[in-house]
Formats: structure tokens, C-alpha cells, sequence
């Protein structure tokens, strides 16, 4: 998976030409805080801030429409609600809030392919997700949505969302605090969380489009054209050995290994941020760009060195046994073993880490902030080193 390959299936992993054409936006009043926030439009308090903020599932909604279409299981899309919740609602704890969302869905469907029924599976997963947060103190109000029928542009469904909230200003986590002398809590992506059904492969909802493709048997392509750009080199669509009820050496099927719903830390981070706020210096959700995320929240004045990271999980190593990847490109491609990050006194890190193993979640130092190096970062481990 070169970048040309990667880049022929219509795919970014660091979304360049994005961050050009938004370089010149109001970066809101926090520059380098995970979310952009505004001042309180919602309240006119100058003590309190407002974020809103928009993002999905991407194209993992394909790859639900195939394993539904090849085993009838309707159930891969209650995933696809969460995976579009929590691409939002762990976005906006990274800026620091914990409680008293607003969720509005935007669904745009082939309605020739994608009957009532689908749509109703991803409401009723929608609110599923909303009550188990409830448990947990976290409130998440559903405003309900659009859903667009759209068939000359979209192939099957496109599953996104929008979410707002409004918190305390001191409560803001800006990433500007972090500084050398800090250590990095990693949080485990995989495994099988207290508040989770079924064994999560880590997956997420980034790098879908390549694991598909690379993972899939080629059959698909001529059996669900739907799934995939018309546009793109046949020889880079589902060129892999598996079917999506293959078995593998996880509880799950290959389908379902790559359709595990996103991991929320919403319940890890309440309790974190609730219990030590003032030593967290920043957090960081690596999606879009996988250990290479932070790179865009960091301060000018230091590096970042991890040094100490997960295993990858077994989904991460078939792709890069099918795709032939180098290390570099996977560990900028997918999180492969964390999918959150936090910059913080090192006094705490013994705590933040029994926080997450109460609810079953791995979590390790994985890594420590130095001052400003010849690299702004690097990863090192077993597959050598790889500077950024």
C-alpha cells in the first residue's frame, strides 16, 4: 500500500489538499485545540465557549452494505450509527467537554439500494448508543437529521453527523500546555471494553477504503460494483483473499473484524477529566492519520517520541500481510493499537491508567514529550525507527 496505491483508490491519509484549502479559516480561539472553538454564540457568556463539529463513518458504510447484502445480517448497521457518533462525541472530549451534547444525523442514500429498513437500524442504533452513555452520566440529546435520497451521488449510504455542545471556558483542553517533561497514556483500540458487546478489533473508522480493498476477495468487485469507484484501476479493487464471513484467528468473522463499531473512551475520559483535569495538557484522537495525528496539535517547541506502543492488533497485521506495506505508511494509515492519547504530568499517569483498566481497557505510557529535535516525531519499535 504506497502512497500511489493508496491514493488511486480516491484515499488521503493526511488529507493535504483538506488543510490547504482550509488554512486560511478562523482557527477559533484555541488554534491548536482538537476541536474548533468559538466564543459562547449559543449563551453570549464570556465564560463559557461553544463546538461544533461534523464528521462519520466514511466508507466503512460500504463495507456494511456488502456483508449485509452477502449474509442478510442487519444488525452491521447499528455500528455504522456508533462509528459516526463516536467520530464526533470523542473529538469533542479531546477539546474537553464531558457531558450535555447535541446530536443531529445527516444520512445521504441510494434509496434504489437502501430500503427503509437500513435507515431505521441506524436510527434505532443511534439511540442505543445514546442510552448506554446515559449510564455513564454522559447526555447526549438527538435532534434528529436529514435523510437526503441522492442516487446520482451516492453509490449506497453516506452516514455523518453533527455535534454541538457548550462548556466552561476553563474547562477547555487546548494542547497548548503540553511540554517536555510529559508523558503520553496511550489507550488501547482493541479488546473488549466493559461497556462493549463484542471483541473490538481496533479498526475505527479510518484507512476502510484500503483495508476493504486489500483484505476482500476480488469477486466483489464484480458482484457489488456499488461498493466501489467505478473510476478506480481494477487491480487495486478487493485484491485480497479473504470472504467477509471467513474465519481468522479473532472471535469475529473477517467482515465483522473490519466492521467493529469505534471504540468510545467517553466513559474513561469523564472520569479522567473529572478526577485531574488541571494535569492534562492535551489529548489527541488518532484518526485521519493514524500515530502521525498529533503533529497538528503539538507545540512548535517540542518533539514527540513514542517509544513504547502497542502491539498492532491482529487486523493491522493482515493488512499489512495482504497489502505489503511498510511500517511507515501503516502506522500513518491506521492507529494500529491506540486510538487516544494523552499529554499529561507524569504524577498522574499511574492513575489515568487504572482508570482505563477498570472498564477493560489497555493503557500504557507509550511514549514522552521532549524538547524541540531534529524531528517534530518519532516512532520506535521493533520495525526500527521512523522520524516525521
Amino acid at each position: 500500500m504506497d502512497s500511489e496505491r493508496y491514493a488511486g483508490r480516491g484515499a488521503s491519509s493526511g488529507k493535504e489538499e483538506v488543510h490547504q484549502a482550509v488554512s486560511t479559516l478562523d482557527k477559533g480561539l484555541f488554534p491548536k485545540a482538537f476541536c474548533r472553538i468559538f466564543p459562547d454564540y449559543l449563551g453570549s457568556a464570556p465564560d463559557h465557549v461553544n463546538i461544533l463539529h461534523a464528521d462519520g463513518a466514511g466508507t466503512k458504510s460500504a463495507l456494511a452494505y456488502l456483508y449485509w447484502k452477502e449474509t442478510g445480517d442487519l444488525s452491521v448497521w447499528r455500528g455504522i450509527a456508533q462509528d459516526a457518533i463516536v467520530m464526533n462525541l470523542d473529538d469533542l472530549f479531546c477539546a474537553g467537554a464531558v457531558d450535555g451534547f447535541a446530536f443531529s444525523s445527516s444520512l445521504a442514500r441510494n434509496k434504489r439500494i437502501i430500503p427503509g429498513e437500513v435507515i431505521r437500524e441506524i436510527i434505532n442504533g443511534s439511540r442505543d448508543f445514546f442510552e448506554r452513555m446515559g449510564a455513564f452520566g454522559i447526555s447526549i440529546h438527538y435532534l434528529g437529521g436529514e435523510t437526503a435520497d441522492i442516487g446520482d451521488l451516492a453509490r449506497t449510504v453516506i452516514v455523518d453527523g453533527t455535534m454541538a455542545c457548550r462548556l466552561p471556558r476553563a474547562d477547555v483542553i487546548t494542547n497548548e500546555k503540553i511540554r517536555a517533561g510529559d508523558c503520553i497514556v496511550g489507550l488501547s483500540s482493541s479488546g473488549k471494553a466493559t461497556y462493549e458487546q463484542d471483541y473490538n478489533s481496533g479498526m475505527g473508522s479510518n484507512g476502510l477504503t484500503s483495508a476493504r480493498h486489500d483484505l476482500l476477495h476480488h469477486d466483489y468487485w464484480k458482484r457489488f460494483p456499488e461498493t466501489a469507484d467505478p473510476a478506480m484501476d481494477e487491480k487495486l479493487a478487493y485484491c485480497g483473499p479473504y470472504r467477509v464471513t471467513d474465519a481468522n484467528e479473532t472471535p469475529l468473522d473477517t467482515g465483522k473484524l473490519l466492521l467493529s463499531p469505534t471504540r468510545t473512551y467517553a466513559p474513561v475520559l469523564k472520569e479522567i477529566l473529572e478526577s485531574g483535569r488541571e494535569k492534562i495538557h492535551g489529548l489527541v484522537h488518532c484518526t485521519g492519520g493514524g500515530q502521525t495525528k498529533c503533529l497538528h496539535f503539538m507545540p512548535d517547541s517540542v518533539s514527540i517520541l513514542k517509544d513504547n506502543l502497542f502491539d498492532p492488533p491482529p487486523v493491522f497485521r493482515m493488512i499489512r500481510a495482504c497489502s505489503g506495506s511498510d511500517w511507515r505508511e501503516m502506522y500513518q494509515v491506521f492507529n494500529m493499537g491506540h486510538r487516544m492519547e494523552l499529554f499529561l504530568d507524569p504524577s498522574i499517569a499511574e492513575r489515568v491508567t487504572h482508570i482505563a483498566e477498570k472498564y477493560q481497557i489497555g493503557a500504557r505510557i507509550i511514549g514522552k514529550v521532549l524538547p524541540q529535535s531534529g524531528y517534530r516525531l518519532m516512532l520506535r519499535g521493533d520495525f526500527g525507527e521512523i522520524r516525521f
